[in-house]
């Protein structure tokens, strides 16, 4: 029998999740490679969903987190806002956190199930 101990994180607002694991891995990706298309294609996602969970973060967060440029004859780009690079800091911190006492605890606990 295998056992597994997950969890989950994510912040909510006005009862909907906000931000999670996959917002943050895209806010990642884009300051990684400067461009929204390029951080969707490396998870697999649609240009479409990927400009929806930014613009859902632009909308209901406190700031904007992603500016994007048009593109032209040097092509669109994508950069992450001071606050956008704060709430993904803060948001790994938490998470590395979280995984470092989950472990702590893991076989004590999959030991008693």
């Amino acid at each position: 029998m295998s056992k597994e101990l997950r969890f989950k994180c994510w912040i909510e607002i006005d009862n909907e999740k906000f931000f999670g694991p996959g917002p943050a891995q895209l806010l990642a990706l884009i300051d990684e490679m400067g461009s929204l298309s390029k951080a969707a294609r490396e998870m697999n996602m649609s240009y479409k969903k990927a400009w929806s969970i930014i613009d859902e973060l632009n909308q209901k967060g406190s700031t904007t987190y992603v500016i994007l440029h048009k593109g032209g004859s040097k092509g669109g780009g994508a950069e992450l806002t001071e606050t956008a690079r704060n709430v993904l800091k803060s948001y790994k911190e938490l998470f590395s956190e979280m995984y470092q006492i989950t472990e702590l605890h893991r076989r004590k606990i999959l030991e008693i199930l």
